[in-house]
């Protein structure tokens, strides 16, 4: 499949945004500038990346609890992502949610949750809403290997099957659920293997490329535009980092150990989205490099427009937590 010189720069683009604000999260995190967890998402980037990438703005997508990767790679806002980490009032959600609820209906950006496999019955029923509309955007459903056992999740592929819903279910499978092995807790070999039994398409891609998710995520959206109904695309990828911030490092050697994780660098999405182009002549080493560089000073003004926010008054707590009564006539 070819892809134009114009979007694989984009999705270099946001591949090193996601990898740069991950990179500072976790030195603000470090320095005591913004309490609570965050799940940094390195490593993982071409899976969201690639996947947004075959995607229109007016078609939706729904993460999960690694929620800063979804939204950049949709093209959400990062001082607006950062203030929201940071707990203030420009923040996506005026500083209310914090890391695990990111979203912006503008860009079609549903949100996140921390509780596995929650966000996946949102993103079937905005398909079911493009269903019954007559509407011809698609829903897309991020997900991981341990939500991959959730009921909810099941649920979900079985209702949008039965229903022949224009959704994409896509696993990220980066090997642990916490510091459980995906190997010890999933009865098939792959998460993909079990499209079958919901008559869907299983589709098992290289989570690094972006260029592979990309083709397997724009071939599942032409199926769901078509109306051909749901797929599931899971994209074997790993995370560099461990599960979450502030959780500490002790447990590393127990579940995974460091030859392991240097191997899986060897394999860093960016170095080969970055090879792919330069070997292809679509851009130079150093216009690859100006990308980079680029993207660092955009994460360093996100993180100083964060850090002047104001934080929200207290008389605004329970302002946008439900919605108004609705007036009838």
């Amino acid at each position: 499949m070819d892809i134009d010189r114009d979007l694989l720069l984009l999705m270099l683009r946001r591949m090193w945004m996601i990898r740069n604000f991950e990179l500072k999260v976790m030195e603000v995190h470090s320095a005591g500038e913004f309490a609570g967890g965050a799940h940094p998402y390195i490593g993982e980037e071409a899976v969201a990346v690639g996947a947004c990438a075959a995607l229109e703005d007016t078609d939706y997508i729904a993460g999960n609890h690694r929620s800063h990767g979804h939204p950049i790679a949709k093209g959400g806002r990062v001082d607006k992502a950062m203030a929201e980490l940071y707990g203030r009032v420009d923040g996506y959600c005026k500083g209310k949610g914090g890391s695990m609820h990111l979203a912006d209906y503008s860009i079609g950006i549903l949100g996140e949750s921390g509780i596995l496999g929650s966000s996946v019955p949102v993103a079937v029923g905005a398909a079911l809403a493009a269903s019954i509309k007559g509407e011809k955007f698609v829903s897309l459903a991020f997900f991981g290997d341990g939500a991959s056992n959730q009921g909810a999740l099941h649920e979900s592929m079985n209702l949008a099957s039965v229903w022949n819903l224009p959704i994409i279910f896509i696993c990220e499978n980066n090997q642990y659920a916490v510091t459980t092995s995906y190997a010890d807790t999933v009865a098939v070999e792959h998460v993909s293997d079990r499209a079958s039994a919901y008559n869907m398409p299983g589709i098992l891609v290289d989570g690094q490329d972006a260029i592979a998710m990309y083709e397997a995520t724009a071939s599942a959206v032409g199926r769901a535009r078509a109306g051909d109904g749901p797929s599931l695309i899971e994209g074997l990828t790993y995370r560099f980092e461990e599960h979450s911030l502030g959780l500490g490092r002790v447990r590393r050697g127990e579940y995974r150990t460091q030859e392991e994780i240097d191997n899986w660098r060897k394999r860093d999405p960016l170095d080969i989205l970055e090879h792919n182009i330069i070997s292809q002549g679509v851009a130079t080493r150093e216009e690859c490099d100006a990308i980079n560089a680029k993207t660092v000073e955009e994460v360093e003004k996100a993180t100083e427009f964060a850090r002047n926010s104001p934080f929200p008054e207290p008389s605004d707590l329970f302002d946008d937590m439900w919605a108004d009564p609705i007036a009838f006539p």
